[in-house]
């Protein structure tokens, strides 16, 4: 079993590298230092890949925000929505049928419904991370392993 040490992780940086979609970016989590970093995705230097590659227990792969994740809070926000005339345009939205658009700008026609959509995307990512956090055996300072351990 690998030795629990602590290191200090700014949540608010970890939330950025998940909900970042920048599709040119691969984020990574350093273990040791508790660093959150990005490498270009197009990156070939074999040095850095090398030194990635070489370290998978140190440095860690942050799971990006893609497509299939967006469509995911589509899907569960969709469920949710009461409004007729929104269920229909993210109705098109999931389908691909016209009129085409982003969910912020079709949302932001309906402000309520919006505030509803940043609150389930805030809870998603946030559950996505705890899950990512735990399958890497990363938890944080209220969890039941630290208290149990009286960290």
């Amino acid at each position: 079993m690998a030795a629990l040490h602590r290191v200090e992780i700014s949540w608010e940086d970890l939330l950025a590298a998940f909900s970042s979609g920048e599709a040119d970016r691969i984020y990574f989590l350093d273990r040791f230092t508790g660093e959150i970093f990005f490498v270009p995705s197009t990156f070939d230097t074999n040095d850095v890949r090398r030194q990635l590659d070489s370290n998978h227990e140190r440095f860690l792969e942050i799971p990006p925000f893609d497509f299939r994740v967006e469509r995911q809070i589509v899907l569960e926000f969709t469920a949710t929505v009461e409004n007729a005339e929104l269920k229909f345009l993210l109705g098109n939205l999931l389908t691909g049928s016209r009129p085409y658009g982003k969910i912020e700008d079709i949302v932001s026609f309906f402000p309520k419904e919006e505030e509803q959509l940043t609150l389930l995307r805030d809870q998603f990512l946030s559950r996505r991370v705890k899950t990512w956090m735990e399958e890497n055996n990363l938890y944080t300072l209220d969890s039941p392993l630290n208290s149990m351990l009286n960290l």
